[in-house]
């Protein structure tokens, strides 16, 4: 019988905490009354105001934060409030993939030795054996389930030997649906702050949901096929 990873086995949480958290931030806003300031119209305005500086910062953000070990969620979720579906997934996606291919870089050919000590008796230092067997199949995997903190599987690719356009275009692909249905959730978040519930929010929660069922359907068609779920 397949042995669950322990992060497969902690998955059902990650969608319950953060609705939690959500629930937190609205309870917080209606409590200081800071409804004004969190209208996504004035908010997208604001930073329409700063032409394309805005986007470029964003972009630079991005893509910073996963070589020096910064959360991308809450990234990815301004991402949404600030530029509204559309233009919040392509920002998301092109800066998240920037980022994770500087952290590859790094990784590859500025501090291999510092990072190979960093993931040594970890199960991402066998990482290269599975690339090896499955390729750009074993990142674009890790980027539709994320198994491994998004700054550690960056570096963690960076030793092994996958080309780079092969893992820049699995991360790309692979990221892509989750970071869709968080922007789009995200992108109407802030109607809840206004006592609203729009239809847009409500198919942003559909998303969410349906995202966060890709693991499970994962892991049942691996234990039909008698495969495991560790790397």
């Amino acid at each position: 019988m397949p042995k669950e990873t322990p992060a497969a086995k902690a998955s059902p949480l990650k969608p319950l905490l953060f609705i939690l958290l959500v629930a937190l931030i609205i309870i917080t806003v209606r409590v200081l009354h800071l409804e004004q300031y969190l209208e996504k119209e004035r908010l997208r305005q604001f930073v329409a105001g700063y032409g394309a500086w805005g986007p470029i910062v964003y972009l630079i953000i991005w893509t910073l934060a996963p070589p020096l070990f910064l959360p991308g969620l809450p990234i990815t979720l301004a991402g949404g409030v600030l530029f509204g579906p559309f233009w919040g997934v392509v920002y998301v996606i092109f800066g998240a993939t920037a980022g994770a291919t500087l952290a590859f870089l790094v990784a590859r050919y500025l501090a291999r030795d510092w990072v190979a000590a960093k993931l040594q008796g970890t199960r991402l230092a066998s990482l290269d054996d599975k690339v090896a067997r499955e390729g750009w199949e074993i990142v674009a995997f890790t980027r539709l389930i994320p198994i491994f903190p998004f700054f550690l599987l960056n570096y963690a690719f960076g030793l092994t030997r996958i080309p780079l356009w092969h893992y820049v275009l699995a991360t790309f692909f692979g990221m892509l649906p989750v970071t869709a249905a968080y922007v789009y959730f995200s992108a109407n978040v802030l109607d809840l702050f206004q006592g609203k519930f729009s239809k847009d929010l409500l198919i942003g929660v559909l998303l969410l949901a349906l995202v966060s069922l890709i693991p499970f359907a994962y892991k049942k068609i691996k234990a039909r096929k008698g495969e495991s779920l560790d790397l």
